[in-house]
This record gives structure tokens, sequence and C-alpha cells, in this order.
């Protein structure tokens, strides 16, 4: 398939596309004129790759797992990358949740009767003075 039908199927720009290509992440052949021309197997690496990025893998990481994570093949290293990697991630998550569990304290602590506001707790559950909304 050609280059827009790829970007078609796979919901991703071709500047994107080309971009993979640049990092090792995707490969082309070559038309007689020069076209790239995917396999069809392409949308599902495309999709592969977009969700890796995702989880916030850098594209030096993902070209270095990709061909483990696709064939299904495990090795040490590639275990312990992906453990690392899945480490860190659970770290964003954990963090995100803080965030969220914080912004919810705010948000019910907004709907109080005025003056009944006056301290939002903090992260680490200290309380701070609060501000205007």
């Amino acid at each position: 398939m050609r280059i827009g039908e790829l970007a078609a199927q796979s919901g991703v720009s071709v500047r994107a596309l080309r971009y993979y290509e640049e990092q090792g992440l995707l490969k082309a052949d070559r038309s007689g004129s020069g076209q790239r021309r995917y396999p069809a197997s392409a949308a599902d690496r495309v999709q592969l790759i977009q969700m890796l990025y995702a989880a916030g893998l850098s594209s030096r990481t993902i070209a270095e797992l990709l061909p483990c994570v696709e064939a299904g093949v495990s090795t040490p290293e590639s275990r312990a990358r992906l453990t690392a990697e899945r480490d860190r991630i659970d770290a964003q998550i954990a963090e995100l949740t803080r965030t969220r569990d914080r912004l919810d304290a705010v948000i019910v602590m907004s709907q109080l009767p005025a003056g009944g506001c006056s301290r939002i707790p903090d992260h680490d559950g200290a309380e701070r003075a609060a501000h205007s909304f």
C-alpha cells in the first residue's frame, strides 16, 4: 500500500510515517518511480508504534524493543528494559492519580458555601491556604 493509504488506514499522518521510517521503526520498499510501498502488516506495526509512543517510550527505545515485542521473543535484556519502562509508567500513573485526587478535592471544596474552603490539602496531605478559584 502507498503512504497515503497507510496513513488513512492507521489514522497517522504521512509526516509521522516518514518520521517512523527515518527512525528505523518502519520500512518501505520503493517502486520504480521512488514511491513508498508498505506491506499490509505495516498498519499493525504503526498501531504498535503509536501505543509505545503513547506509553512515553522514546523512538530509540521503541527501535530497540520493537523486534522483540512483535516477534513475541523475550530475552533477559528485553525483559529488563520492558520492566523498567513499565515501572516508569506505573510511577507516572501514580503521580497522575495524586494530581487527579488533588483536583477532585479542589472541585469539592469549590462547591462549599463561601468561607468553607479556606484550606486545601496538598499532595502530601498538608493543608495550605486556599486561593481564589
